[in-house]
């Protein structure tokens, strides 16, 4: 593994998973902080992977969200078994403008659409039958595209530090940590 940009390595990983063939390279554990400093975790895809940030797209008014709005330092880990590799990140999150949420929402499957319309996303529910109903019945009416909620959006994650981890059959596995250094990255090997 050699140093070179850490989000220019990240890109060539999901790459490589892709390539590879496994199942939903894209996702990965989205840690945040919540209520008296308790880690808070949960699976999200990541949508792009731009120069400075990672992208995703979340409803604004989940805990994630609010959690994200009180301590904006999280963390994400990007596991992928199967080709013995993992990324984990560390930064700072924040929700990015309107237009980049709108095209985002624009990209998702019909059906993803239509599903932010029918479910308030970690709000309690009576039965989830009702929402399944209300889906199809929206699948089968709708008339046109339905446009991006006023309370969905963009979050972009800011890295301050990366470390790469490449599997080796001896258990003398390859560690890269790039860490933020002014305008540039500062890279040190670590020990398996």
């Amino acid at each position: 593994m050699n140093a070179e940009e850490p989000l220019e390595l990240l890109g060539r990983w999901l790459f490589d998973a892709r390539a590879a063939g496994v199942p939903e390279p894209a996702a990965v554990a989205f840690v945040t902080v919540g209520e008296g400093g308790r880690p808070s975790a949960r699976t999200v895809s990541l949508k792009r992977l731009e120069d400075q940030a990672l992208v995703f797209s979340s409803a604004l008014w989940t805990r994630k969200a609010r959690e994200i709005e009180a301590n904006p330092h999280v963390s994400l880990l990007f596991h992928w078994p199967a080709i013995g590799r993992q990324v984990h990140v560390a930064g700072r999150a924040a929700v990015a403008g309107r237009e980049l949420a709108v095209e985002l929402f624009s990209e998702r499957e019909l059906s993803h659409r239509v599903q932010t319309l029918v479910s308030r996303q970690g709000e309690p529910i009576e039965d989830v039958e009702l929402l399944r109903a209300r889906h199809a019945h929206l699948m089968a009416t709708l008339e046109s595209s339905p446009e991006c909620p006023p309370d969905w959006g963009a979050i972009r994650v800011f890295p301050d530090a990366l470390e790469f981890f490449s599997e080796a059959p001896d258990r003398i596995h390859d560690r890269l940590l790039y860490e933020r250094a002014g305008e540039g990255w500062r890279t040190v090997r670590l020990s398996p």
